[in-house]
């Protein structure tokens, strides 16, 4: 009894890479935006902070 040899990818095989690669998009995505997410609100948090610095220095400055 000879074996059949299969060249090139099972159905299961394609299902399985089509599905790992669309595990690893989302999870790309989702780091991504987690990522962009940190970044933005650093950006917030240093914008609001020099705000309140240069009021306070407006309002609280040395009058020459």
């Amino acid at each position: 009894m000879a074996e059949e040899e299969h060249k090139g990818l099972s159905v299961f095989d394609g299902v399985l890479i089509l599905g790992g690669g669309i595990i690893a998009i989302v999870v790309a995505f989702a780091i991504f935006s987690f990522i962009a997410g940190v970044v933005w609100f650093v950006v917030k948090v240093v914008v609001v902070v020099a705000l309140i610095a240069l009021v306070a220095k407006l309002v609280f400055g040395r009058h020459s």
